[in-house]
């Protein structure tokens, strides 16, 4: 699998999605798979099946409906994206296992900080014990998927507070600095890519 790399910097959450959707619209079969890495200015982003009524006090940050899978979640800079625009139909594998991969890389990456993180059944996303670190959610369009996960590292959790995260009333939330990681962004992104494209192409 040859996977295209991008890496964009602090961006709206918005216009990276439009970019997304358009990619993934006009993308043809010979065009390459690709993984975009970047952090977000602050913005609350809402799932297909998002209630509103989990946005407890959003304040000043902006909330935004998207078409996504799950629930509520916050984006904020300190927080590595790694958004996964995949042909599916050259991957071998479906919607579930893509899931799992994408949490192995993460839990990959977090073992490579000396940080030990596990999934927890029927719960998307990595946890650090009852904590959750990262959070997946997907899109998939024409056998194409955009969207991906996003890694807390060194981040005012404090808007996670406004929520109920993923839709989980009182639900932890924390960071690789929480818990005593405190490595650059680039270098989280630079583990977290190579993590990444080892799980996507691991053979099923």
């Amino acid at each position: 699998m040859t996977i295209a790399v991008e890496r964009l910097g602090l961006t709206a959450f918005e216009p990276t999605w439009r970019a997304m959707q358009a990619l993934t619209r006009e993308r043809g079969p010979g065009d390459p798979d690709r993984l975009w890495l970047l952090e977000h200015h602050p913005v609350y982003t809402l799932g297909l099946a998002g209630k509103p009524g989990h946005v407890l006090d959003p304040g000043a940050i902006p909330i935004v409906k998207t078409d996504r899978g799950g629930q509520v979640t916050y984006h904020g800079p300190g927080q590595v994206v790694a958004y996964v625009l995949l042909d599916l139909r050259r991957c071998g594998y479906g919607v579930k296992e893509l899931v799992r991969r994408l949490e192995q890389g993460i839990i990959d990456t977090l073992a490579d900080f000396r940080i030990a993180a596990a999934r927890r059944a029927g719960m998307p996303g990595v946890y650090v014990g009852e904590a959750k670190i990262a959070a997946v959610g997907l899109r998939v369009s024409r056998g194409c998927t955009y969207h991906g996960i996003a890694l807390n590292v060194d981040m005012d959790l404090k808007p996670f507070d406004g929520i109920n995260p993923c839709g989980y009333a009182g639900l932890e939330t924390t960071s690789m600095a929480a818990l005593g990681a405190r490595d650059s962004i680039a270098a989280v992104q630079e583990r977290l890519e190579s993590r990444l494209i080892a799980a996507l192409a691991a053979h099923p």
